[in-house]
């Protein structure tokens, strides 16, 4: 069984309010019981975790990444500000996927660098709540086949 993190970073609590033109209707709510769910069906477990501000995600990380096999984040604002975000996740060496539910780059030209990309196994960009589940699946597949290979080492 894999411990699969998801963490969501500023105003991604408003889901379902704010500008549901480019994010949808879904709560976060919403999105936190379906990615649970979709994880349980095949015997991983999950951890969510949602904050607006930068510290409390990296305390959350030092806390939990180090017991947890995989990441999903959607670092939401902090994507393309945090580099304090980053080195956390460097630090931790914890393999992860950055979700983004709009196109960042449809959107203003400073939302088109992310520091975190490039250190991410991966990045889902503008496929709306649908890309928490195909980074859940890639995550999924991931560790499962991290361990069929360290047993049979």
């Amino acid at each position: 069984m894999a411990t699969i993190l998801l963490v969501n970073g500023p105003n991604l609590n408003l889901l379902g309010q704010r500008e549901p033109e480019i994010y949808g209707s879904h709560t976060l709510a919403n999105v936190e019981a379906l990615f649970t769910e979709s994880a349980q069906e095949v015997n991983h477990q999950t951890k969510c975790f949602q904050s607006n501000h930068e510290g409390a995600l990296i305390d959350f990380l030092h806390k939990e990444g180090p017991q947890a096999d995989f990441l999903v984040i959607n670092p939401g604002a902090l994507t393309h500000t945090s580099i304090a975000l980053r080195d956390a996740l460097l630090g931790l060496n914890l393999p992860f996927i950055e979700v983004h539910i709009s196109n960042t780059y449809q959107r203003e030209s400073f939302r088109h660098h992310s520091f975190l990309s490039d250190i991410a196994l991966g990045s889902i960009n503008g496929l709306g709540i649908l890309g928490y589940q195909l980074a859940l699946e890639a995550a999924i597949e991931y560790c499962e086949t991290q361990f069929v290979l360290g047993e049979s080492e």
